[in-house]
């Protein structure tokens, strides 16, 4: 009795070509995996546009909160012409700014890359604060739409 013979197994030889995947199956694997791409492609896209729209509502939000703080010290909203930057520096000549109310809004852009449109107006409400949307053009639907307080 041979101990090494007993202990050592010979692997059975294969024939040629049975030792991997073929070119059809490859081919069918790649077929599936782009049909499920080709699905789920625009779901995902769909999701990353809804996401910046509802991105550009909470800055709308927050810089809404931090104007009106601007109001509560210094008796006034910021001017047309200061535009968000009053949150961040305070203008020349203002009583009463005790910000900053808001870091970073003198640079402050919507999901998009484009400026927020701020008006400051005479009516009750005291300013707009709008963004245009993924075209940075007035009016729009969808992802397009305006967005604003």
């Amino acid at each position: 009795m041979r101990p090494s013979s007993t202990l050592r197994r010979r692997r059975p030889h294969t024939a040629a070509g049975e030792g991997g995947y073929s070119l059809v199956e490859l081919l069918v694997v790649l077929g599936i995996v782009a049909l499920i791409a080709t699905i789920a492609t625009p779901r995902v896209l769909g999701y990353l546009g809804s996401a910046k729209v509802e991105a550009a509502k909470t800055q709308i939000r927050n810089a809404s909160s931090a104007l009106e703080l601007f109001y509560l010290d210094t008796g006034r909203y910021p001017s047309s012409e200061e535009h968000l930057a009053a949150l961040a520096i305070a203008p020349a000549g203002l009583d009463g700014w005790n910000g900053p109310y808001l870091k970073g809004a003198d640079k402050l852009l919507d999901p998009w890359g484009n400026a927020y449109v701020y008006e400051a107006s005479e009516t009750a409400d005291g300013f707009r604060l709008t963004s245009l949307g993924r075209d940075g053009r007035p009016g729009g639907d969808g992802q397009d739409a305006d967005l604003g307080q």
